[in-house]
């Protein structure tokens, strides 16, 4: 069951990316974000109706506050190091640090996997960098930018999952308020300044936010779900495959063409998932 919630919490998240992706072309990045993150804390209000769990305690809303410093940190840095650095330097090395960094403490932790689930994740993780790589021209002020906010957006991403994980599933969906409070409260003034310089948004941008926070919450939910059943090491490199979700959906709806190593990618990815399944 793990890794059937990590993989439709890979899909969510990779949807939310591509529709909060699309309405950032048509409207400003930041009030994208803003209105994500807001719209995720409705959905996690809606959550704790219908998943209330025991009594939340101190620590599960504590690992929940730090779970939301992990999702400013790494949505902020994701979206202004596409704007000043390589855009393949910083997806693929943001997508890489958020299957790895997890795993690594998972394992340090004392999760235990099998053999299969082993040679998943090992292949699971050039696959997510595979998925992600789109080579581009770019000067080494921009590749030096790509790799500082890249990592501090996997870096963030990667404190997102642990929190998550160690804020555990006994609460409920409690552990998701505290989360979203805080990193909504940290990108509202970076929103606020992308309100007041834009003009008003197509109708087209903002049912593509709603359906970005939407999905992002499902997500958040799903990933919680999934830790409270598998190992986070298997967990988060499963959920870390979102990226193939937004390539896949870039090629169905955007014609989008797929690179041989983001086809290499792909196939990489669907024989880790049959491991980690299998193991």
């Amino acid at each position: 069951m793990a890794v059937v919630l990590s993989l439709i919490a890979a899909a969510a998240y990779g949807t939310s990316d591509f529709a909060a992706g699309l309405a950032s072309r048509r409207f400003a990045p930041t009030v994208v974000t803003g209105a994500v993150e807001a719209l995720t804390l409705v959905t996690a209000v809606i959550a704790v109706v219908l998943f209330p769990g025991d009594s939340p305690s101190a620590t599960a809303l504590a690992w929940g506050a730090a779970s939301g410093l992990g999702t400013a940190l790494g949505t902020l840095s994701l979206y202004h190091g596409l704007s000043v650095g390589r855009m393949s330097v910083v997806a693929t090395l943001a997508a890489v640090l958020t299957a790895v960094i997890p795993a690594v403490v998972g394992l340090c932790l004392g999760d235990h996997l099998t053999l299969g689930a082993e040679a998943g994740i090992a292949i699971a993780i050039p696959a997510i960098g595979s998925i992600s790589w789109q080579p581009e021209a770019g000067a080494p002020k921009a590749d030096r930018a790509g790799l500082l906010y890249g990592g501090l957006a996997g870096l963030g991403f990667a404190v997102l999952f642990i929190a998550l994980a160690r804020a555990g599933t006994h609460a409920g969906a409690w552990p998701l308020i505290p989360g979203q409070l805080i990193a909504l409260l940290i990108i509202a003034p970076f929103a606020y300044r992308g309100l007041t310089a834009s003009a008003n948004p197509p109708r087209s941008a903002l049912a593509l936010t709603l359906g970005a926070g939407v999905l992002s919450g499902i997500a958040n939910l799903l990933f919680l779900a999934a830790t409270g059943r598998g190992e986070l090491a298997v967990v988060a490199v499963l959920t870390s495959l979102y990226p193939a979700a937004t390539v896949v959906l870039a090629r169905a709806f955007r014609a989008e063409h797929w690179t041989r190593i983001q086809a290499a990618g792909l196939l990489t990815s669907a024989a880790a998932i049959i491991l980690v399944g299998a193991g």
